[in-house]
């Protein structure tokens, strides 16, 4: 039997941490939309943190799984509740690395941490409506890296992209939409079957290239993109976050999955040879 080393009041505590960074943040403190907006974004990552442990008490996980998870919900309320998206509003590099983080940090942590077993546990009969669609889902990995990369093309388009910084409700729906197809990314990458494999592969290396080019486009621009509040220097550490740093999980994915595909196809000869 695995050991319940998860107490539910300890998880408790942990959500509760959260109030941490958003209570020093400032849209929190701020009146109208940025308010509302800065509110509904905290409320719906508790909401989700606190089922994760509702079905962690009725299916504990491994602990290095619930340590992924925890961890990964801490870093998005860093995100999305910290000061980290106050300074994204006159800072095009840390809008950048808020959009890493959401991209490929929290997004695979959330896929390692292999949460549907709990999230199960606590939906019950309305999980089983909702689950299986999206599992279904990740047999398709390149082409949920198509839909990963329009979002990220379309928000990354100047006009939408200050649409975003200007209007709380749609940089709301821009985080949205980056930490959910991430996440269906990561997870049908991660979780790939072996007749998936290939297509997983050329998923990673599709978003690597496109997501390279786009932060190339903003390293080498001489002029400015975006806002024409922010300085051209700004401008281009942020292509270089994208462009280096933004690469490396997938470089490190990508060789994960081939280095699993050329250890299959050896084994498999040997097992010929005495066949």
């Amino acid at each position: 039997m695995r050991r319940q080393w998860l107490n539910p009041r300890l998880c408790l505590l942990v959500l509760a941490s959260i109030s941490l960074p958003v209570q020093a943040h400032k849209p929190l403190q701020s009146d109208g939309a940025t308010f509302w907006a800065a509110l509904l974004a905290a409320l719906m990552l508790a909401l989700f943190w606190l089922l994760y442990v509702v079905g962690s008490s009725k299916r504990p996980p491994r602990l290095w799984r619930a340590l992924l998870f925890h961890g990964s919900c801490l870093l998005c309320a860093f995100a999305v509740a910290g000061p980290l998206d106050d300074w994204a509003e006159t800072s095009a590099s840390a809008h950048m690395a808020q959009h890493m983080l959401f991209m490929v940090v929290i997004a695979p942590l959330w896929a390692l941490s292999l949460p549907l077993p709990q999230f199960a546990a606590a939906t019950g009969r309305w999980g089983r409506v909702a689950w299986p669609p999206l599992l279904k889902l990740a047999a398709y990995p390149l082409s949920l890296a198509y839909l990963h990369a329009v979002v990220v093309w379309f928000w990354h388009t100047p006009r939408f992209y200050v649409l975003a910084l200007e209007h709380p409700w749609w940089h709301l729906a821009e985080h949205i939409c980056f930490v959910l197809t991430a996440a269906m990314l990561w997870w049908a990458v991660l979780h790939c079957t072996e007749r998936t494999r290939s297509w997983a592969l050329l998923a990673l290396l599709f978003t690597l290239m496109h997501t390279g080019f786009l932060g190339a486009v903003l390293t080498f621009a001489d002029t400015l993109l975006y806002s024409p509040g922010h300085q051209l220097a700004d401008q281009q550490l942020a292509g270089l976050l994208m462009w280096v740093p933004g690469g490396l999980p997938y470089l490190l994915a990508a060789a994960w999955l081939g280095y699993r595909w050329l250890h299959g196809i050896a084994a498999n000869g040997e097992q010929g040879k005495y066949q």
